[in-house]
């Protein structure tokens, strides 16, 4: 808790505050309320409606009257309310060490990666769905803003935490959310064409990411994906020392070889001239890439590359290209893919396996670019034996999104809009050394919304099925 006189010494007001929002529904009881402005939403709006529900005092931008509370006006509420974030939390963001990943695909996966490695006693993690460290570990729907980024961080280093990965999103760097950090170290793992919703284009979106490097510290890194398209793009903004990793000799972390089993992959790495053989618990070759970049980061934050090499076997991300431990002799696996890249990637992937069919089961988000629906669903049945195309949501209208370009041309898929029944029939369709691929809709979405975990539906329905087969 803080008092306003300490925010604004210049306002002379003795008002305690308890927290700092920007959403009104958020207000409650001695809490400071910024009204933030976007495209579609304009929180000047709602002064009285916060007032109503208790806040103590109001951060404008605008000319808005007397209120019963005081009001301070600034010249820009967005800009204003990260910089007021770390001021009211006392800087949590320069007692830590502050990792930021961007890209299209892969941030949680190097997120999750990264903490394991150096060990979250001491690492945080921070995504757009999720916190954790030792001491915790919360899903959560919360608005991914800078009122709830410094609130955790603050969290982190009451739980004795001394670095925090951050996944730095399109959305929150174009918002702004991050504007007043200086990260020491940054990170891109690929980019491709997704969330042109969001951004409008793709410039743009890129223009986003590049926001994060930029704000890296000039005495800090930058760890870039040096196969990925855009690389010399993205180097051009960085600041601080440039690393590299991928496939080239050139690169400062060097992938050799790669080869790819249903529970493991056998990956070489080459660091200052020497090779390093690893066998990773993680699956796919966007996962090699995710390692690599998790590998050259922890060691540049000074973690010896033997300790590092001993904590990948302890590597676990959950619903990430997981095989579930069925005791059958088909196989099943879940994975989180949600962008076409990603997706394609997957399913490139699984033709690698010793496996017969491929089935299929694919929910889509209403997040997605309504565009891009269709593409997904070509992609899917490209590469599968067999797809259900079903939505948590049972919305009917985003699967048929997904199917509009497959009605008349192909028959290897159908539709199930009961993500339970599209998870069970699949189960139920696959045969020995067939792989079943469960592509997860966002967990929270399932999780919070209608308390659908895929990985806890597919052991259900393989048990449903082991038990009609031994009767």
């Amino acid at each position: 808790m803080k008092k306003l006189e300490e925010l604004y010494p210049q306002v002379g007001f003795d008002v305690l505050l308890k927290n700092i929002v920007s959403n009104v529904d958020e207000v409650s009881e001695n809490c400071l309320f910024v009204c933030t402005v976007s495209d579609s939403l304009d929180n000047h709006n709602f002064i009285d409606e916060a007032v109503k529900r208790g806040a103590s005092c109001i951060i404008v931008s605008k000319d808005v009257g007397a209120k019963s509370v005081p009001v301070i006006k600034v010249p820009d509420t967005n800009r204003e309310l990260p910089f007021l974030c770390q001021k009211f939390y006392d800087y949590p963001d320069l007692k830590l060490k502050t990792i930021g990943i961007t890209g299209t695909d892969g941030k949680t996966s190097v997120g999750k990666i990264i903490q394991t490695l150096i060990g979250s006693d001491v690492c945080g993690y921070l995504g757009t769905n999720e916190k954790s460290c030792a001491k915790f570990s919360t899903f959560t729907k919360k608005s991914y803003d800078c009122t709830t980024i410094y609130n955790d961080l603050a969290e982190f280093l009451r739980f004795g935490c001394q670095d925090v990965v951050i996944e730095a999103s399109s959305e929150a760097l174009s918002r702004g959310q991050l504007q007043a950090f200086n990260f020491d170290m940054s990170l891109f793992t690929n980019i491709s064409s997704e969330h042109l919703n969001i951004h409008g284009t793709f410039d743009n979106y890129l223009k986003s990411k590049l926001n994060l490097f930029r704000q890296t510290k000039n005495e800090g890194f930058c760890i870039l994906n040096k196969d990925d398209k855009f690389f010399d793009t993205v180097k051009n903004y960085c600041n601080g020392q440039v690393l590299t990793y991928g496939i080239d000799a050139g690169c400062d972390l060097q992938i050799v070889s790669k080869k790819f089993f249903p529970t493991k992959t056998e990956i070489t790495f080459k660091y200052h001239d020497t090779e390093y053989n690893v066998e990773s618990p993680l699956l796919g070759g966007s996962n090699v890439y995710n390692l690599a970049c998790a590998i050259l980061a922890t060691i540049n934050m000074g973690i010896s590359i033997d300790n590092i090499l001993k904590r990948i076997k302890d590597i676990k991300i959950e619903g990430k290209l997981e095989i579930l431990n069925t005791n059958t002799n088909y196989y099943v696996m879940v994975d989180d893919a949600h962008t076409i890249n990603s997706i394609f990637r997957l399913l490139d992937f699984v033709h690698l396996l010793d496996v017969n069919r491929v089935i299929v089961v694919f929910g889509i988000e209403s997040s997605v670019d309504k565009a891009l629906r269709p593409k997904m669903g070509n992609i899917i049945v490209a590469n599968a034996t067999y797809a259900i195309f079903t939505s948590s949501g049972k919305d009917a209208s985003l699967v048929d999104d997904v199917t509009a370009e497959l009605k008349n041309k192909v028959n290897n898929y159908e539709i199930e809009l009961d993500r339970r029944r599209a998870i069970q029939k699949a189960i139920d369709m696959a045969l020995e050394k067939d792989i079943v691929v469960i592509l997860r809709e966002n967990k929270n979405y399932e999780l919070e919304n209608l308390n659908i975990d895929d990985i806890k539906e597919a052991y259900s329905a393989v048990a449903n099925r082991k038990i009609r087969e031994e009767n």
